[in-house]
């Protein structure tokens, strides 16, 4: 597979939480296999993955694509293989948002999560295309809130 157009469009419910595990955790947080993958639609477009077994450290994430429709990020073979990812359909991308001191908000692109979405296991992604965009892309707060 050599590019992803994934969308968020099933969320799960904040009472059903899609479980997700992730065998090599997240950078930084390797040692953290299993998520929950909790949506609440007030929040929407955003969403938590957040740790099953601590439930007070989650990450915010958004779909990459209803930031930057035109986000092309090309998921190395090794990574889908892994995955077990055959076609783009098959896989969720998730940018993980960091909420900056200032209050400004941004989303890594050079790293998404990628999600098999039958088999609920995934990984952070270092995209082939890394070099086109940001690990700090600026989300434009005012628009998605209003």
């Amino acid at each position: 597979m050599t590019s992803a157009e994934s969308t968020l469009s099933q969320p799960a419910s904040t009472t059903a939480p899609n479980v997700v595990r992730l065998p090599l955790g997240l950078l930084g947080f390797e040692q953290i296999k299993e998520y929950a993958l909790l949506a609440d639609p007030a929040e929407k477009p955003f969403a938590w993955l957040r740790v099953t077994n601590d439930k007070s450290l989650a990450f915010v994430v958004i779909d990459p694509f209803v930031v930057m429709p035109e986000y092309k990020p090309n998921i190395p073979p090794a990574d889908a293989e892994f995955l077990g990812i055959k076609e783009a359909s098959d896989a969720l991308l998730l940018g993980i948002v960091t909420i900056h001191k200032d209050h400004h908000a941004t989303m890594n692109l050079k790293g998404p999560v990628v999600i098999n979405r039958h088999s609920h296991i995934g990984k952070q992604v270092i995209i082939a295309n890394a070099a086109e965009y940001s690990v700090e892309h600026l989300l434009p707060i005012a628009e998605a809130v209003a």
